[in-house]
C-alpha cells in the first residue's frame, strides 16, 4: 500500500493507556499515520488497525537503544523519530527512515525533522518542501490547531490524551483543515485507485468537505456528485460499492487519492469495466484469468492438470526458472520470465495467495533495513560450481500403481501433540475460499440475472442467449423415455423407498403436541412445511440423481409448496433426463440451471428469473460450502442452509477379521466421488500381510474403474493410520467424526454403541456405503450383518443413508443428516383461561420485575386486576 508524504497532523500514542476508541483509531488510520512511543510499542501496535502506517518515537533509555529502533524497523514501522541518526545511520538505516529530534532553537535543515517544542512564529511562516513535526505543550484547542495546520508542512504532534479530547469530528476536521482549494464550487479533484495492482487507477472524481468527512467515518467510499449536486455513496443503488482504506494528499494539499478495496465482480466505472479507462492487462488479468480456469478448466485439460498435479506444477516452474537462467538475449529474458511468471502465479491461486498478499509481502520487505549475506541454499550452490547434488527421490511414473498406494502412518510414530493435525481435512483456508467465493455471490446478488448469465457461462462453461433459458417450471416435458427401464425402475423403487420412511417420520407431526403445564395454562407445539426450499444437485464430475432422490423427496413429504433444484446443465444446455425425472416424481417446482457459488447465490437472493427460497440443502465442493456459510451469514439473504455439506468422506475401522477386498472397494467407492474426498483407513492391529494384502487390492481395483484419474487426487489426501487396539481407533474416529463410517470388524454390533460423532454407520462385511448412496430409505445407520443374530428387527437388513445429506468435514459432531423435519420448522401456541392466568400470573410478574421490564408485568397486571364481573378501579 502506498506510504503517507503529505500529513497535516500526526497521532502520538505516547502512554499505553487510556487509547482513542477502536473507531477513532480506524478514522485516524485512513488519513495519517500514527507515532507510537517505542518503550510501549509491543503493547500498542496489535491494538491498531490493519492498514495503519507506523512512525516509532525513541523514547528508550540508553544501551540496547538502536537494536531495538532497528527491529522496530525492520518489523514494519514507515519512519523512527529520534536523535540516534548518526548510530544508525552507520548500521545501514537510510535517512529517509529517520527523522531527527530537534531542539527549538536549533537551526531547521532542509529535510524532515521534529522539533521538541514549537518554534518561534518566523519558524513557521517559512515555506517549506518537507515537513517539520513540532511536540509542544498539550493541546486539545482545535483553532491553536488549525492555525498551525493550515502552514504548509508544519505538522503538530497531538498526544493520546488530547486525542481523546478532541473525539474524532475534530480531528478530521484538523485533516480538512489542511487542504485548499482554488475551484469555485470547492471541491477536490480525486483520483480512485485500488489496492492491487499497486495503484490501478479506477477513475476520477470529486470530492468536497462533507464527503470526506462521511468517507472517514463510514469506510465506505463517498464522492460528490456534480451533476446531481449531492453526496454520492459509490454503489449505493448499483451495488459496486469501495471499502475505503487511506486518503493521501498531494504535495500542495489540492487533490486526493482515495485507496479502496473495490467490491468484488464488481467494477468502478457505470459500464461495469474496473476501470473508467477499460479493462486491466497485465498480472492483474492474468490472475483473473486464473482464478477463472482454476474453477472450471475441463478435466483432462493441460490447466486443469497445473491445478491438481502438484508435481507437474512444480516441475514447469524449476523447468521455467532454469530456462530464465540460461537465457541471454532481452527478448528470450522477457519469455522465459513471462513463462515463469505464469506458472508462479499459477501455483500462488492453487494456493489462495493473490498479487495483494505478494504485494503486501513486498511492501514489507522494503522496509527492513537490516542486511543479509544472501548466500544461495547449499543444494543450489553446489548445483551451480557443477558439484553433484544428491538425486531427488524417484516418483512412480505417471499412470502406474505408486500413485494409488495411500500414505500408511503408525499412530505411535505420531507425537500426542501432532495428533489432532493428523485428522484434519485436506482443504482450502477458509478465508481463501471466502475470498474467491465473494466475488461470485456479489456477481449475482448486484447484478441479478445479467450477473447469473456470466457467472454461469464464466463456471459452468454453458452460455443461455436469455435469463429465461436459466430455468425450467414445473410442468416439465415427459422424458422419461430417455431413460433405460433399468435406470427408470431403479430411480421408481428408491424413490418409494425414500418416501415410505420418510412419511414415517412425519407420523408424530401430524397431530400438535399439546401439554397443560399448569390448570388452565396449555402449551403446544406443531409442525409446519417451510414455504420455499431451495436444493443444489452437483453435477461436476457424475450425475447424481441420487442426491436429487434424498433431498427432494423429504421436501415432497414435508409439504413444501414451493421446491427449486440448482443443477448445472450440461454443454448443449440440457439437463440429464434422470433429474428431470425425479423433478418431476417429487413436485419439484422449478429447476435452475446453475451449479457452484453462483447456483447458491441465485437461490438465496432471487433474481428476476429464479424465486428466491427460504432454507437452502445440498452438498458441494469448498466454493459450495462457502457460499451457503456466506449467504446463512448475510441478513439481506434471509436464508438458512442445512449444514455446511464440503467432500465426500469415509473412515473405515478394520481389524484382523476383515476381508482386505471388502475394505479397498468400501475406501474407492468414496474415492471416486471427487478430487476433494479423502479416506481414511483405520488398521486394528492388522498383521503385515494382511495390510498389504489391503493396499493391493486397491491397487488392483482402483485400475478397473472409470474415474481413475480422479482416485489418484484423491488418494493423495488419504492415509492408512495403524492404531493398536478398537478403543483407540474409535476415539480417532470420534475425533475426525466422518461423514460415512464403516465397521470391518468382530461382532461390529457391540460397536455402535460406541460411536458418538458420525454422519451414518455401517454395520458389518456386507453394509456397502454404496447401498448408503442409493436406495433403501432411512435417515439413521446402516446394518447388514451376515448371520440371523441381527439386533434391531424394526430396521430393514439393508438401508440408506445418502452421502449427499450428511454432515462432513467434522461436522458431524454437530450436526445430523437431512430428514422431513429438516424441511420443517415448529411453531408453539399458549392459551391461557383466566383461571390459567391467575395461577401463572404472580410468577411472570415477580420474574419480569427482577429483569426490570415493567411492561412485561403491567401486560399481567392488567388482566389480574379484571374480576369475573368486569375491571376493578385501577388505583
Amino acid at each position: 500500500m502506498a506510504i503517507f508524504a503529505h500529513i497535516p497532523f500526526l497521532p502520538f500514542l505516547d502512554v499505553p493507556a487510556p487509547l482513542p476508541d477502536e473507531d477513532t483509531l480506524r478514522q485516524l488510520a485512513t488519513i495519517v499515520p500514527v507515532l507510537v512511543a517505542a518503550s510501549i510499542s509491543e503493547k500498542i501496535t496489535p491494538l491498531l488497525p490493519s492498514h495503519v502506517e507506523t512512525y516509532i518515537f525513541d523514547d528508550l533509555a540508553d544501551g540496547q537503544a538502536e537494536e531495538q529502533l532497528v527491529g522496530l524497523l525492520d518489523r514494519g514501522a514507515g519512519k523512527v523519530f529520534t536523535h540516534r541518526q548518526a548510530q544508525l545511520i552507520s548500521m545501514g538505516v537510510p535517512v529517509s527512515r529517520i527523522v531527527p529530534r530537534l531542539a527549538a532553537s536549533d537551526p531547521l535543515p532542509s529535510t524532515p525533522c521534529m522539533l521538541e517544542a514549537f518554534p518561534p512564529i518566523e519558524h513557521t511562516q517559512k515555506t517549506r518542501d518537507h515537513p517539520v513535526f513540532l511536540l509542544g505543550p498539550p493541546q486539545p484547542d482545535t483553532v491553536n490547531l488549525s492555525e498551525i495546520v493550515a502552514m504548509h508542512n508544519q505538522v503538530p504532534l497531538i498526544r493520546a490524551a488530547d486525542l481523546i479530547k478532541l473525539g474524532p469530528h475534530a480531528l478530521v476536521g484538523l485533516f480538512l483543515d489542511g487542504l485548499k482549494t482554488d475551484r469555485a464550487d470547492g471541491l477536490f479533484a480525486t483520483s480512485v485507485v485500488s489496492l492491487a495492482p499497486s495503484s490501478t487507477l479506477l477513475g476520477q472524481v470529486y470530492s468536497s468537505r462533507e464527503s470526506i468527512e462521511v468517507m472517514v467515518r463510514t469506510g465506505q467510499a463517498t464522492y460528490f456528485s456534480r451533476s446531481r449536486n449531492e453526496l454520492w455513496v459509490k454503489g449505493a443503488t448499483s451495488g459496486a460499492t469501495q471499502q475505503c482504506v487511506r486518503i493521501r494528499t498531494d504535495c500542495d494539499g489540492d487533490a486526493l487519492e482515495v485507496t479502496v478495496v473495490q467490491s468484488p465482480g464488481t467494477g468502478f466505472c457505470h459500464t461495469a469495466e474496473i476501470s473508467c479507462f477499460g479493462p486491466l492487462g497485465g498480472l492483474s488479468q492474468l490472475q483473473s484469468t486464473l482464478l477463472q480456469r482454476r474453477q472450471n478448466a475441463p478435466q483432462g485439460s493441460y490447466t486443469h492438470r497445473l491445478f491438481n498435479d502438484e508435481k507437474l506444477l512444480k516441475a514447469k516452474i524449476m523447468e521455467e526458472a532454469d530456462e530464465l537462467c540460461h537465457a541471454e538475449s532481452a527478448q528470450d529474458v522477457a519469455d522465459e520470465m513471462a513463462d515463469l511468471v505464469y506458472f508462479a502465479l499459477a501455483r500462488c491461486v492453487a494456493k489462495g495467495v493473490s498479487l495483494r498478499d505478494i504485494e503486501a509481502t513486498l511492501d514489507r520487505r522494503a522496509l527492513k533495513v537490516s542486511r543479509r549475506k544472501g548466500d544461495a541454499k547449499p543444494h543450489w550452490a553446489a548445483k551451480i560450481a557443477g558439484a553433484p547434488s544428491p538425486p531427488p527421490p524417484q516418483a512412480p511414473p505417471a499412470g502406474q500403481p505408486g500413485e494409488l498406494c495411500c500414505q500408511v502412518i503408525d499412530l505411535a510414530d505420531v507425537p500426542e501433540a501432532d495428533r489432532a493435525a493428523l485428522l484434519k481435512r485436506p482443504m482450502t483456508d477458509g478465508r481463501t475460499m471466502t475470498g474467491l467465493v465473494r466475488p461470485i455471490v456479489e456477481m449475482v446478488k448486484t447484478r441479478g440475472d445479467a450477473g447469473l448469465l456470466d457467472a454461469v457461462s464464466k463456471y459452468d462453461r454453458c452460455g443461455f442467449a436469455c435469463a429465461s433459458e436459466l430455468t425450467l417450471r414445473a410442468p416439465f416435458a415427459d422424458r422419461s423415455g430417455e431413460l433405460s427401464a433399468e435406470t427408470k425402475q431403479a430411480i421408481d423403487v428408491a424413490y418409494e423407498n425414500i418416501f415410505m420412511f420418510h412419511a414415517k417420520q412425519l407420523e408424530k407431526e401430524k397431530e400438535p403436541m399439546v401439554v397443560e403445564t399448569m390448570p388452565g395454562v396449555l402449551c403446544s407445539r406443531f409442525a409446519r412445511p417451510i414455504d420455499r426450499v431451495g436444493l443444489y444437485v452437483p453435477g461436476g464430475t457424475a450425475i447424481l440423481p441420487s442426491t436429487a432422490l434424498m433431498l427432494a423427496v423429504p421436501a415432497q413429504v414435508a409439504g413444501c409448496p414451493w421446491i427449486s433444484l440448482a443443477t448445472p446443465a450440461r454443454a448443449d444446455g440440457t439437463i440429464s433426463a434422470e433429474i428431470v425425472y425425479i423433478a418431476t416424481k417429487c413436485g419439484v417446482s422449478e429447476i435452475v440451471k446453475a451449479g457452484g457459488a453462483h447456483g447458491i447465490a441465485a437461490m438465496a437472493y432471487g433474481t428476476p428469473t429464479v424465486a428466491k427460497v427460504d432454507k437452502i440443502f445440498g452438498p458441494g465442493n469448498q466454493f459450495v460450502t462457502a457460499a451457503k456459510m456466506m449467504v446463512a451469514g448475510d441478513l439481506q439473504a434471509a436464508t438458512a442452509i442445512d449444514m455446511p455439506a464440503g467432500p465426500s468422506e469415509v473412515l473405515v475401522i478394520a481389524d484382523s477379521s476383515c476381508v482386505p477386498s471388502f475394505v479397498a472397494a468400501d475406501l474407492l467407492s468414496q474415492a471416486e466421488h471427487g478430487p476433494d474426498s479423502q479416506v481414511v483407513l483405520l488398521a486394528v492391529g492388522l498383521p503385515a500381510p494382511l495390510l498389504a494384502e489391503i493396499e493391493q487390492q486397491i491397487v488392483l481395483q482402483a485400475q478397473t474403474l472409470s474415474r481413475l484419474e480422479i482416485i489418484r487426487q484423491s488418494i493423495r489426501k488419504s492415509f492408512i493410520l495403524k492404531v493398536p487396539t478398537l478403543p483407540k481407533a474409535l476415539d480417532i474416529s470420534n475425533q475426525y467424526a466422518p461423514e460415512h463410517l464403516i465397521l470391518h470388524v468382530t461382532n461390529p454390533a457391540d460397536v455402535v454403541p460406541l460411536v458418538r460423532n458420525a454422519g451414518s454407520v455401517f454395520v458389518g462385511p456386507f453394509s456397502p456405503e454404496s447401498c448408503g448412496d442409493y436406495a433403501s430409505g432411512t435417515n439413521q445407520s446402516v446394518f447388514s450383518l451376515p448371520t440371523p443374530s441381527f439386533p434391531f428387527p424394526h430396521i430393514k437388513l439393508i438401508e440408506l443413508r445418502v452421502c449427499s445429506s450428511l454432515p462432513t468435514v467434522g461436522f458431524a459432531k454437530q450436526y445430523s443428516g437431512v430428514s422431513t423435519l429438516s424441511f420443517m420448522k415448529h411453531i408453539t401456541a399458549q392459551t391461557l383461561s383466566e383461571q390459567g392466568l391467575r395461577n401463572i400470573g404472580p410468577t411472570v410478574v415477580t420474574l419480569a420485575t427482577v429483569e426490570g421490564l415493567d411492561g412485561h408485568a403491567n401486560a399481567v397486571n392488567v388482566r389480574l386486576r379484571v374480576s369475573p364481573s368486569g375491571p376493578t378501579d385501577a388505583a
